[in-house]
């Protein structure tokens, strides 16, 4: 077994091999960039070294710089996490090339299954079901268009090199092929410097399901049952599960034997993941085998028993499998939700800034929690924005949904837009509560996870107005009777109004001091109302008859109320605050955040309706398109295909058509 390992990565995934590699008595080496300099996963391993600047190009996809110190820190094994190098078949032979072991399959088989065209030829010859579609190396727009009309559309375009849903697009019409085509092929030279497509039919309804398998140098090879990983949106993962509800034990064999027939056609080694498209009526096909480590692995372990990352050291040192087939079981079920900094209600936009508060839900045999940050460290601009993964265990899959329900309703996430509130609404929603499962979950079932605003409830503004009126009364000094601010006046009691603000409804809050607390008069009704805030802003407060839990995070000006398992950000305004809520962009379109100008796809001074794209904004490797708000025209772009913006410039000068 090793002695020491180099890790590869970062973030999450760099955390989680650490974790085992202690525990292994295996010593860990981090590597990190500048942006991650004071990282989680460079703070828990034993040893860490710089390797560039923050762009991973320049950083964590140096293949020459980690194998330096590989060598200079006597790492005699390299483990690639996933995403950056793990999928790189030259990284894996230059580590052979060093003498170094590369904590994965084979050169040849990153190679073999690198290529989705290619991966599915080789997956015809040994047998396994494919999807309809177009696999070649032609890649004429013209041709490719042919092709998509003799498939019949619904189609699937995909980047044959790609992953995580980047260089993917549905396309309903023959009409929208070539922009989509342009697209998909933008987005997979940014991200895997290779603009091949393959153009697929789409299934309708259909699950994603995947099989984890594992092989050793020996020739062995196993499953470890599925996952189902249907829930995603832009074709990436957001929920998944193990085992796949409704999954029979003849489907299951046949399915993991298809699997373990994928990898054995490659000669696989270690952990992989073969994907299947699979419809309704229980066909299956072939999608692609991902040579990694997947971010989902979790649900697999929970189910299993199993450290797959101690499995990969054991088979990268040599060892054989742990375990035969037949020693396998399969026990309970497992749910993991990815917790993000992004906001939903925009688009799922990534999100920026310091996690000003955070608390997840505590660990037990139950729930886990796998994440790369900390309270108080930074989500930059320059990768994923994944904060956790959140991981639940029960006997059956409806009490498992209950403590995945329960572990949601406590996590606190403060300075960042995350999506905390709409995987509650996901798991709750009935499609996904009774498992009538599909790729387009999300969108299918729009209305009740992207629900009309409801008014502010009562209690969220008399817990923002008793935060905020603690927080004075704790700000200032106690060394004199004219620094208490308990309202005390010599004739009379006094009354000020405290103004609240969440969204675009405004709150007047008359405050009253009295005796232990305050009277608060919230929307014409009288409440009295008392509490104490303890750690992190926990309380157990009375407000009227009413006694309720809950918590209120200071955050500048924000006073992030957590109740009933929801988060309302409720903004303190000032006395000398201008009024006003609403977005007014005086003729420009703004920056929804950092990120680069890809395309201008509309021509200055042309005259648009609501909703034509206007140009193309690449944040967070993937593309958003800036569309018009109404009919108008487009005066002028403020940049140019290639530039650098920041969050909440004008991008456009637009100019809106006034009806008559």
């Amino acid at each position: 077994m090793f002695t020491k390992i180099l890790i590869a990565n970062r973030g999450e995934i760099a955390c989680r091999v650490i974790k085992t590699a202690r525990r292994m008595g295996i010593a860990t080496v981090a590597v990190y960039s500048d942006a991650d300099a004071n990282a989680r996963h460079v703070r828990l391993a034993d040893e860490a070294v710089r390797i560039g600047p923050a762009a991973a190009r320049e950083s964590y996809l140096r293949a020459d710089k980690i194998l330096e110190v590989a060598r200079a820190t006597g790492a005699q094994a390299v483990h690639p996490g996933y995403g950056f190098l793990s999928e790189n078949d030259a990284f894996a032979d230059a580590c052979a090339e060093a003498g170094i072991v590369f904590i994965g399959p084979p050169a040849s088989a990153i190679r073999a299954m690198g290529s989705k065209s290619a991966a599915k030829a080789l997956m015809d010859k040994a047998g396994v079901p494919l999807t309809p579609g177009y696999h070649g190396d032609q890649q004429e727009p013209a041709f490719l268009a042919e092709q998509a009309a003799c498939i019949g559309y619904p189609v699937l375009i995909k980047a044959s090199a790609g992953g995580g849903g980047k260089g993917m697009r549905r396309v309903d019409r023959a009409e929208d092929f070539e922009s989509a085509l342009a697209s998909c092929q933008r987005e997979a030279i940014n991200a895997f410097g290779d603009q091949h497509v393959l153009v697929e039919k789409y299934v309708l309804r259909p699950r994603h399901i995947e099989i984890q398998v594992f092989g050793d140098t020996q020739g062995d090879c196993v499953y470890l049952f599925e996952r189902d990983c249907s829930v995603q949106r832009r074709h990436q993962k957001v929920l998944e599960e193990a085992p796949a509800p409704g999954m029979t034990p003849e489907r299951r064999a046949a399915m993991g034997q298809a699997a373990v027939e994928a990898a054995k056609a490659v000669g696989y080694v270690g952990a992989g993941t073969v994907e299947f498209i699979a419809n309704q009526d229980g066909s299956f096909y072939f999608m692609e085998m991902n040579t990694r480590l997947q971010v989902e692995h979790p649900v697999t372990e929970m189910i299993t028993g199993l450290d797959l990352v101690e499995w990969q050291l054991r088979v990268a040192s040599g060892e054989p499998l742990p375990l035969r087939q037949e020693q396998l079981t399969l026990d309970g079920h497992a749910l993991e939700a990815r917790i993000y900094a992004e906001d939903p209600d925009r688009g799922f936009l990534p999100s920026t800034g310091r996690l000003v508060h955070l608390v997840p839900p505590a660990e037990s045999d139950h729930v886990r929690v796998d994440t790369g940050v900390e309270q108080g460290d930074e989500i930059s601009p320059h990768y994923d924005p994944m904060i956790a993964k959140l991981i639940v265990w029960d006997r059956d899959r409806p009490r498992a949904l209950a403590r995945m329900r329960a572990a949601l309703a406590q996590y606190r996430v403060v300075g960042v837009s995350n999506n905390v509130e709409f995987l509650q609404r996901l798991v709750t929603a009935p499609a996904f509560a009774n498992a009538d499962l599909d790729t387009a979950l999300i969108e299918r079932e729009n209305a009740v996870l992207f629900p009309a605003a409801q008014p502010v409830p009562q209690a969220v503004w008399a817990l923002a107005a008793l935060a905020e009126l603690q927080r004075e009364a704790q700000g200032v000094r106690d060394d004199s009777p004219w620094s208490v601010l308990d309202g005390w006046r010599l004739n009379s009691t006094t009354l000020r109004t405290l103004t609240l603000r969440l969204g675009d409804e405004v709150q007047p809050v008359g405050v009253a001091y009295v005796s232990g607390g305050h009277e608060l008069t919230i929307g014409g009704q009288l409440l009295t109302v008392r509490g104490q805030f303890g750690p992190s802003g926990t309380v157990h407060a009375q407000i009227g008859e009413r006694r309720v839990s809950a918590a209120v995070v200071t955050s500048g000006e924000k006073r992030q109320v957590f109740f009933e398992g929801r988060s309302w950000p409720v903004t303190v305004v000032g006395a000398l605050s201008a009024g006003g809520g609403g977005d007014d962009h005086a003729g420009g379109l703004k920056a929804p955040m950092p990120g680069k100008v890809i395309a201008l796809i509309a021509t200055a001074g042309s005259v648009v309706e609501k909703g034509t794209p206007l140009l193309v904004l690449e944040a967070m490797k993937m593309e958003h398109t800036i569309s018009a708000p109404a009919k108008g025209r487009v005066k002028a772009f403020h940049f140019a295909a290639g530039d650098q913006v920041t969050d909440g410039v004008d991008l456009v000068d637009f100019e809106v058509e006034v009806q008559p």
